[in-house]
């Protein structure tokens, strides 16, 4: 499987950590958005497309967002959910991935294409910075 292009899209705020998404595409066949670039204490990475984890009321059923204390649908009261701890890789958090790599190997092939590509942007945004101020 090749991957075939990378479009980044920058965000505005430089003091937040979301620096910029992602959407990658896949053998010119198959795309994958909202790929986040992270700036995280030991440099950029990127996150994958997730959403947010349910959980449902005892009452009526309705899917709440995990941690919520009341119900959305009927006000019931929910039962509180433990933290999972961050050292076990097999309890989920609040996000669950939509897609993601299945190797350690395709995952930092993913990761060096969509940082590569992140690179080059910031340098094209630069490039015209410098370019405007000139003209």
């Amino acid at each position: 499987m090749d991957i075939t292009e990378v479009r980044i899209f920058l965000k505005d705020s430089p003091d937040k950590k979301l620096r910029a998404y992602a959407t990658v595409t896949f053998d010119n066949a198959f795309v994958v958005r909202n790929i986040k670039v992270i700036q995280g204490t030991n440099g950029v990475f990127i996150a994958m497309p997730s959403r947010k984890v349910k959980q449902p009321c005892p009452k009526c059923n309705f899917k709440n967002e995990l941690r919520s204390k009341y119900c959305n649908q009927c006000g019931a009261q929910l039962p509180v959910q433990p933290r999972p701890l961050a050292v076990d890789p097999n309890v989920q958090g609040e996000h669950k991935d939509i897609a993601h790599p299945i190797t350690q190997a395709f995952r930092e092939i993913l990761q060096k294409k969509v940082l590569d590509a992140y690179e080059e942007e910031l340098k094209k945004g630069a490039y015209s910075v410098t370019n405007d101020m000139h003209d």
